[in-house]
């Protein structure tokens, strides 16, 4: 029996669309609930509305759709933002407490993947079990790595500029560590995955934030916009050579 592998082979314009996808998700979510003022309780409803769309779409698929897969990437990534603030500023928790409920939560949805089907490996997606774990894993991962990323940027001191630094050299180790050393890949997939959210959190608020406050002052609609074009030229790009295998 034969089935389609509904998720793109990780290579680097995955890791490329990941980022530029991160970073959407933060200035998306922060045009919906500051810009347009909806606040962060109504976003996350619009944008969990969103996900659910999408990822209903996305496991009725029988074969990898590029476009679909990423527009799921991009709705987890704005839902994430959105929720993340939630947590840290209107229920008052904090950048270390939500970003440890976090953590806790992408762990446990990990162990009840891994206690159902036997692995948490990311090359073959193909039932829809699988699928589902995959998808509620890359939410508290996204979620996950808004809160890091402010809670490095404000709570450190460091600004946007030091906390895209400091993620990004993390992230240079990972890519080491998969090409010189024997690193469980799923493990050092998960920690890439988690850790490109917070990159692109700060990469986002580097784009959108006055410059007063260390940021380009783009605007979170123009920067939003820009960020989705990006993704759309890269998937027309890299699509032919990113196209899943089928798995037995």
């Amino acid at each position: 029996m034969h089935a389609m592998n509904k998720v793109p082979l990780v290579t680097l314009a995955f890791w490329v669309i990941k980022i530029l996808a991160t970073t959407l998700g933060e200035t998306g979510g922060d045009a919906l609930s500051m810009t347009l003022d909806l606040g962060y309780a109504t976003s996350t409803v619009i944008f969990f509305a969103i996900f659910i769309v999408t990822l209903s779409a996305q496991v009725a698929s029988t074969k990898y759709h590029p476009f679909l897969y990423w527009a799921v990437i991009v709705a987890t990534t704005t839902a994430g933002t959105t929720l993340s603030d939630y947590l840290d500023r209107t229920l008052a928790l904090g950048y270390p407490k939500a970003s440890l409920l976090l953590f806790t939560m992408v762990l446990l949805v990990l162990a009840l993947w891994r206690a159902t089907t036997g692995s948490v490996s990311v090359d073959n997606i193909t039932s829809r079990k699988a699928e589902i774990f995959y998808w509620v894993t890359i939410l508290f991962s996204n979620t996950l790595g808004t809160a890091l990323g402010d809670f490095l940027a404000d709570s450190f001191g460091i600004g946007f500029e030091g906390g895209a630094l400091v993620f990004a050299g993390v992230l240079a180790l990972i890519a080491l560590a998969y090409f010189y050393s024997n690193v469980s890949r799923t493990l050092l997939f998960w920690a890439a995955f988690i850790l490109t959210r917070p990159l692109g959190a700060t990469l986002g608020d580097l784009l959108t934030k006055p410059r007063d406050a260390g940021g380009l002052d783009l605007g979170t609609i123009n920067s939003s916009a820009i960020m989705a074009v990006c993704i759309v030229v890269l998937i027309l790009i890299t699509y032919p050579k990113s196209e899943p295998r089928s798995a037995t």
